[in-house]
This record gives C-alpha cells, sequence and structure tokens, in this order.
C-alpha cells in the first residue's frame, strides 16, 4: 500500500479505459439491503465479464449492518446482535454500512483498463482523495492500514481516523464491491465492531470534521473525481423505490 497520494490531479485518468467508452453511472435514492445488492451485482458482473453489460458504479445507502471481509477475525466482532452480519467476498475485515454512508459499488472490466490489482486499488485510493479535496479535506493513506485517513484534531488531541474504506474483489477481471465514504453517519454505530480491525485510530465523517456536506455534494465530488481517475461516465436512472435492483441486473 502506498505512504503517500498519487499525485492524480497531474494525471488524470490513472485508470481509463483503452477506448474510451464511459462506465454507467447509477444512484438509489432509497436504502438497499445487503443480500439485494451483493445479487446484482454479482449478476452485473458477470454479465459485463461475457461482454453483455457495460461497466458500472452505482452509489446507494444500506440500512444499519456489519460486513465480514475474507480477513475478519471473530474476535473484532464486538457486539454481533446490534445489527445483521453479512460475510462479505470482498477483502478486507469488519465493517459497518448504514445512513449517512455513501457506498459505492464498482463494477469495472480490468481487461479493457489495466489487469493490475495494485493499480487498481491505488486509483480507488485516489479517487476517494480527490473526492476530499473538493471540500478542503486532505486524504491521507498509511502504509499497512487499508482505506482513507484525515489528521482529526481537538484542544490538546490529535489522532488520525479513517473516513472511507476500501473493499473489492475481482472475477474474471470484473470487480464489485468498492468503496464507503461516511458523509453523515451515526459514528456510534461503528462501536459494535473493530473497524477493518485497526484499534488504535478512530473513526470521522465528513460532517464530524466540521464540514456540512450534503449527500448529493458528496455525489457530485465522488463523481467528478471518478472522472478524472477512471473516465467518463453516463448517468443511468434507476426507477423511484426500487432501489435500482432490477434495473442493474439487467444491464444496459
Amino acid at each position: 500500500m502506498l505512504d503517500q497520494p498519487l499525485n492524480h490531479r497531474d494525471s488524470p485518468r490513472l485508470f481509463g479505459r483503452a477506448d474510451g467508452l464511459p462506465a454507467g453511472w447509477a444512484v438509489s435514492r432509497e436504502p438497499v439491503g445487503y443480500e439485494a445488492a451483493v445479487a446484482a451485482m454479482e449478476a452485473r458482473a458477470e454479465a459485463i465479464a461475457r461482454g453483455e453489460a457495460g461497466e458500472l458504479v452505482w452509489l446507494l445507502e444500506h440500512p444499519p449492518l456489519y460486513t465480514a471481509g475474507v480477513s475478519a477475525k471473530g474476535g473484532d466482532l464486538i457486539d454481533p446482535t446490534r445489527f445483521p452480519v453479512f460475510e462479505s467476498g470482498r477483502g478486507g475485515q469488519y465493517t459497518y454500512h448504514g445512513p449517512g454512508q455513501r457506498v459505492a459499488y464498482v463494477m469495472l472490466d480490468l481487461t479493457a483498463r489495466r489487469r493490475d490489482v495494485r493499480a487498481f486499488v491505488a486509483a480507488l485510493e485516489a479517487w476517494v482523495i480527490d473526492a476530499l479535496a473538493a471540500f478542503n479535506l486532505e486524504g491521507q493513506l498509511r502504509e499497512g492500514r487499508v482505506g482513507v485517513w484525515v489528521e482529526h484534531k481537538g484542544p490538546g488531541w490529535a489522532r488520525e481516523d479513517k473516513i472511507a474504506a476500501i473493499g473489492v474483489k475481482l472475477r474474471r477481471w470484473v470487480s464489485f464491491h468498492g468503496i464507503s465514504l461516511n458523509v453523515e453517519p451515526d459514528l456510534s454505530h461503528f462501536d459494535g465492531i473493530v473497524p477493518c480491525g485497526v484499534t488504535e485510530h478512530g473513526v470521522t465523517s465528513l460532517v464530524d470534521q466540521g464540514l456540512p456536506v450534503t449527500m448529493d455534494e458528496a455525489d457530485a465530488a465522488l463523481k467528478a473525481g471518478f472522472e478524472r481517475v477512471f473516465g467518463a461516465v453516463v448517468e443511468i436512472p434507476l426507477p423511484a423505490g426500487e432501489g435500482g435492483t432490477r434495473r442493474i441486473a439487467t444491464g444496459g
């Protein structure tokens, strides 16, 4: 893992497609259940691998829940009865998803971009850092710690807090799962786990940092940052109340 941000503003489209085709960009306005989201993601990823659907970035919120990545340790689940717990095929350990957190599921074809997992993760990091910069917040990377961190200071104290998590999986060189950015979640909900196995650092959000950012503003920053790092997108409308699951699963 890199310990310094990529110079992404000087190097646009770090992970763009050689053919320049845009990725789909979809936003669900209603909360989407985790199992439905995973089923939709896996169906879309398979369709992309077969050449039957285009790439997609899907932005959504989940109801409160915990997920266990492939490296999760049982002792890091502090309160297993607080929220539903789901096993996840993504990389990483335990994490929380819930209202006020923007989850971006990223279904990209690395064969059309670059078959380089490390470069792909670095591009995801650069994307989040770019989005945070839109609010004059410096996102940072740390050796040995996955995700994006910020310096959090108060009277007589200072610490490093995580503001965004990254966990992805690849199948036939198509990615799924992705990132989660804390906009305004209830930070006490993270108390039921050891987030990503890290005990000596905390968790923060844009609002916790004194930035009254709305979800729409966060989405706009994520979209602009994605286009600088990964290339163009095209918006895909989703049916109201469906959470986008049916539309996303059937491609187009």
